[in-house]
C-alpha cells in the first residue's frame, strides 16, 4: 500500500500538523488576538489540505492509473484530476 511506502514522509507531515495544533492551543490559552488565531488556523488548514492532496494523488496513481506510466484517455483524465486536486486543495 502506498501509505506504507510513504509512511515516513506522511508521518513528518502529521507531526508538523500536530505542532501547528499545539501552537494554536497555546495561542488560545494565551488569549492572543483573533487575527493571530485565524492565521494559525489557516496554516493548519493548508497543511491538512496538502496532506489530503498528497494521499489522494498517491491513491489515484496506485489504485486507478498512473499517468506517468500510461498514455490512455483514462491516464489523461487521472492527470487532469490530480492537477485539479492540487489546485483545489491549496
Amino acid at each position: 500500500m502506498h501509505t506504507i511506502k510513504d509512511k515516513a514522509k506522511l508521518m513528518a507531515r502529521v507531526r508538523r500538523i500536530r505542532g501547528q495544533a499545539e501552537a494554536l492551543e497555546r495561542a488560545l490559552e494565551a488569549e492572543l488576538g483573533c487575527a493571530d488565531v485565524l492565521m494559525l488556523v489557516a496554516s493548519m488548514r493548508g497543511a491538512v489540505n496538502g496532506l489530503t492532496a498528497e494521499v489522494m494523488e498517491d491513491h489515484i496513481r496506485n489504485h486507478i492509473v498512473d499517468p506517468d506510466k500510461e498514455d490512455t484517455a483514462q491516464a489523461r483524465g487521472a492527470s487532469e484530476l490530480i492537477e485539479v486536486l492540487k489546485t483545489y486543495m491549496k
